[in-house]
């Protein structure tokens, strides 16, 4: 079993509800008890696109499954939830990022870990560190030192 950490991220479609229903799937991909969930918060979308803010969390949990089997299944969650891959950065039903498996750096075609743009993206920091403040990244940055208050200030919870 390794751990690992996912970023949900939705703004189309009842965002809340595309959220609560991802937690139910990634329940059936994690092991029994390890599944852990941050509050969710709302951001300011990415990019040049016009639409809806997002409503973003993530999940913790152990899994037996090996790297790019877990990305497969998370994709396989975000079409069953509708979603389409037309415009980067554009809306979506619902967004799985894989962010952390355990230590391991991964670089593949399909596949970056840790994910590229973690550090740099309160709306992944924040929840991150309402799961788990005393993470050690795998380049031992440790989290909180990632964690100021004008990072903090660019989100509010979700209702």
């Amino acid at each position: 079993m390794i751990q690992v950490y996912v970023a949900l991220g939705a703004n189309l479609s009842q965002p809340i509800e595309q959220l609560n229903n991802a937690c139910q799937a990634l329940l059936s991909i994690a092991e029994d008890n390890s599944f852990s969930i941050s509050p969710y918060y709302r951001s300011v979308p990415m990019g040049d696109v016009q639409q809806p803010d997002y409503v973003n969390a993530v999940a913790g949990f152990k899994t037996d499954l090996a790297p790019i089997h877990l990305l497969d299944a998370l994709q396989k969650i975000e079409n069953e939830q509708g979603r389409l891959r037309t415009l980067r950065w554009g809306p979506r039903t619902l967004d799985l990022d894989l962010l952390l498996y355990g230590n391991e750096h991964i670089n593949l075609p399909r596949l970056t870990v840790p994910h590229y743009g973690m550090k740099q993206r309160s709306f992944v920091l924040v929840p991150l560190f309402d799961l788990t403040p005393t993470l050690i990244l795998p380049d031992k940055t440790p989290l909180a030192s990632l964690i100021t208050d004008c990072l903090t200030a660019e989100l509010q919870q979700a209702q």
